[in-house]
């Protein structure tokens, strides 16, 4: 195929001696010759395109080779060998395009490349339309925040068991990453369970928002377990004496905030339960299960959807906790501001779905 050689006279000269500038023009024109009829090219064809490119791109300048990759990085028959030499460029910006999008790049290689290239380079990598269960393991285990939360977005990334394990583990102290990885269709439910576990309460609040359905059930149910379903049943206690003292107070003078708060204060726990479980509409049995929890977030969701004051909530928060527990003054900082930033609405949806559980 001579049309090359006859398009750039003394070609030969300019890939033994030329300069940047000479080298630079012909691998535009070689490449523009190459584009224009990619498409009817046979295999040889190509390969000539390789040999005459590869030849050219070895003394060139960034610039000239960033350009040719980002030209070459969405055509499916693109010289091989060169889109193989320029994909392991140390230089971003060269290799940048074709780890992204280059079809012509095999998992080996890109498991090879993630393997031993810098943090920009795996950055490249994780956006690409589909990753397998092998490179993302090797993205986890090297990538840093940005990149572990990259490939967490990527819909075509598949994980091994390892790889999830390591997700929800850097999700751990990385509220943003935990609510990327709690939207994942494919996330188990026992690596929610884990990813719920270790995160903040306004993570769990956000994903719950967020989440389809389908999932805001999961999530319910999964909240149910970690608040109160990994211990074992509780003391049996006989709540029939507070009900009949909340029914009495019922008719006498209704069931009101202040009432509730005065009972928490004074550590009546039963009664504080069947005034909760009036108030609410959930069973004892339920609210009891929820209370002796590892967890305040059933507190804080019943307060919230009861429309009641932190002060109340507080009260409870140490009626669950018992005279013989403290609390730090940090910790229900932080509950107070999970507290305040909690949707009504989303408490409600949480409400109602322990009530049709308990139903079912």
């Amino acid at each position: 195929m001579p049309a090359a050689t006859l398009l750039i006279p003394g070609l030969d000269d300019i890939v033994e001696h030329g300069d940047p500038q000479r080298r630079a023009k012909a691998i535009r024109q070689i490449s523009d010759l190459f584009l224009q009829g990619a498409g009817r090219f046979a295999p040889e064809h190509v390969d000539l395109f390789d040999g005459i490119l590869t030849g050219l791109v070895s003394q060139t300048e960034i610039g000239t080779r960033a350009e040719l990759a980002e030209r070459l990085a969405g055509v499916p028959n693109a010289p091989p060998a060169l889109v193989n030499r320029l994909a392991r460029a140390d230089e971003v910006v060269v290799a940048g395009p074709l780890l992204r999008s280059s079809p012509l790049i095999d998992d080996p290689t890109l498991v090879e490349i993630a393997r031993v290239k810098g943090q920009d380079h795996l950055l490249a990598i994780s956006g690409r339309s589909a990753l397998s269960p092998d490179l993302t393991d090797v993205i986890i285990h090297r990538g840093d925040r940005e990149v572990v939360r990259s490939v967490a977005r990527n819909a075509g990334a598949l994980f091994s068991p390892i790889g999830y394990s390591g997700l929800v583990k850097r999700a751990g102290d990385d509220g943003m990453l935990a609510l990327t990885v709690g939207q994942r269709e494919d996330i188990s439910a026992a690596l929610l369970e884990r990813l719920l576990a270790t995160s903040a309460d306004v993570v769990r609040r956000r994903l719950f928002e967020a989440a389809s359905p389908a999932r805001k059930a999961a999530i319910s149910k999964t909240m149910i377990q970690i608040t109160g379903g990994s211990k074992g049943a509780p003391a049996s206690r006989d709540f029939s004496v507070a009900q009949r003292a909340v029914v009495s107070r019922h008719q006498a003078e209704g069931l009101h905030e202040s009432a509730l708060l005065a009972l928490a204060r004074g550590h009546n726990y039963e009664e504080s339960m069947a005034m909760l479980s009036a108030m609410s509409g959930v069973r004892i049995s339920t609210i009891e299960t929820l209370m002796t929890g590892e967890r305040h977030d059933p507190i804080l969701i019943m307060g919230k959807s009861l429309g009641l004051e932190w002060a109340t909530v507080r009260a409870l928060i140490l009626l669950r906790l018992g005279p013989n527990r403290a609390i730090s003054e940090t910790d229900f900082e932080t509950a107070r501001v999970n507290f305040e930033r909690l949707v009504p609405t989303t408490a409600q949806r949480v409400m109602n779905f322990w009530k049709a559980r308990q139903s079912a």
